[in-house]
């Protein structure tokens, strides 16, 4: 005969699927509600919710006997305070206060037991009366507030929690380590004390990025793309330390693939053509999110590639360069790198991203060969485009005698385009274009092989 626990867990998991629907009902209600009064916010990220599991339901049941403090499963489910958890992201541990106040400004009309409410939907109430942010048992600070939701006849509790990025991840790492792994239970002292540590180090990096956030954003233009610079460096040096140790670990040895980690992350920024401050760090910290959540995952660096679909292009140079890559991608371990991580990094379609890929690289010549094109007030349009075209399959033909990933690298990109640069100042008429342009693409050759 089993334990009456077992049957009163059976019965509350039954009851969690009947509710099922209402509860997901509510989730989405309450990630809307917060959505929309924090989504102008620039220091605020992202709405992140769940519901208990069954597994960790039976869970808590054991671990906390309470069983034996709710007479009926209806009564125990209603009075979970984290049935539903809610969390608000936002970038630095300074941040968490931030959103705190403006959840007290929002919830401005008081109910009953130091509950409050907003107007605009007073079947949410969250408990402010409590101190915040809370002192945890580990004795680190946490910004944890009691919610009520009302749906249908039910009240079902919630717990609504803010964190930084850090908190995020230290929140997971204690989780995982501490909370869920009872062989530190003997040792439990020092492992904590190590835990300290390690959030202390955490709290460092958290003041670090905030240093290197607001030096981004300081108002003087001129110094501006230089920190970008300086930031892009450091987010392709994240990249490569994440991914040196998937190879290593796939592998057994790393190998140097640090211009590929700044060519990943130089297309990764430009291709969301960040055109004002305020984006571009929506962007980086995006990024930093990404990172964060692809940093524990496997990478197969000895599979094939797959596209969902054919690639296509819009232009002969993307398809000559696009048609050659494809053609290596799946037989040179540095192309197939290349476009794993970038692949691993981006959401969503790889046939997309190839494409999108393949595209950067063009505009990576056409940004400074279009603006040198249109000063010559003695070419007509048409004359323009036509040697646009011309210098562009010359950079084609270039790639495709070795399909060389270092062709790509930005040094090597900034030196063909000087090249071409000083050859199209050179230019007097359309005229000259015709009678030399086999001269031109010769001396262009020439000026790269001789200095590759």
């Amino acid at each position: 005969m089993k334990l009456e626990i077992f049957g009163f867990i059976k019965d509350t998991i039954e009851l969690l699927e009947k509710k099922e629907e209402k509860l997901q009902e509510k989730v989405f209600d309450l990630n809307n509600f917060f959505e929309r009064e924090f989504s102008d916010k620039d220091y605020f990220l992202n709405v992140n919710h769940r519901i208990k599991s069954p597994m960790s339901l039976k869970e808590k049941i054991l671990r906390n006997n309470y069983y034996l403090k709710y007479n009926n499963p209806h009564t125990f489910l209603m009075n979970l305070p984290d049935l539903i958890g809610v969390r608000l992201e936002c970038r630095f541990i300074e941040d968490e206060t931030k959103i705190y106040k403006d959840i007290v400004r929002i919830f401005d009309n008081k109910s009953e037991g130091g509950y409050y409410y907003n107007s605009d939907d007073p079947s949410i109430l969250l408990k402010l009366d409590d101190i915040q942010p809370q002192v945890q048992k580990n004795g680190f600070e946490i910004y944890k507030v009691d919610g009520k939701v009302f749906c249908e006849g039910d009240l079902f509790k919630f717990e609504l929690q803010i964190k930084s990025l850090v908190n995020i991840f230290w929140g997971e790492v204690e989780h995982k380590i501490l909370y869920k792994n009872y062989n530190y239970m003997l040792m439990e002292n020092f492992y904590r004390d190590i835990m300290s540590s390690i959030k202390g180090n955490m709290t460092m990096i958290d003041r670090q990025l905030m240093i290197l956030h607001d030096h981004l954003n300081e108002v003087n233009s001129n110094k501006e793309s230089g920190r970008i610079k300086q930031f892009e460096s450091m987010l392709a040096k994240i990249i490569y330390e994440i991914y040196s140790v998937k190879i290593k670990e796939k592998l057994g040895f790393v190998v140097d693939f640090r211009n590929t980690c700044n060519l990943i992350m130089n297309y990764i920024t430009k291709k969301e053509r960040p055109s004002e401050r305020s984006e571009y760090l929506l962007l980086i910290t995006n990024i930093l999110i990404r990172f964060n959540e692809i940093a524990d995952d496997s990478l197969n660096f000895d599979e094939y590639l797959s596209f969902e679909r054919e690639i296509k292009f819009d232009n002969d140079f993307c398809s000559r360069i696009g048609t050659s890559i494809l053609d290596v991608i799946n037989r040179d371990f540095r192309w197939n790198m290349l476009f794993r991580i970038i692949f691993d990094i981006e959401k969503g379609n790889n046939a997309e991203d190839f494409e999108g890929f393949v595209i950067f690289l063009r505009e990576r010549f056409l940004v400074k060969l279009k603006p040198e094109l249109a000063a010559l007030s003695i070419l007509e349009n048409e004359e323009r485009n036509l040697i646009e075209e011309g210098l562009m399959s010359y950079i084609a033909d270039i790639f495709t005698m070795n399909i060389d990933i270092d062709f790509m690298n930005n040094d090597n990109i900034e030196r063909l385009n000087d090249i071409i640069l000083n050859l199209v100042r050179n230019l007097k008429s359309y005229k000259q274009w015709e009678d030399e342009k086999e001269i031109i693409k010769e001396r262009l050759f020439m000026s790269y092989t001789m200095n590759p």
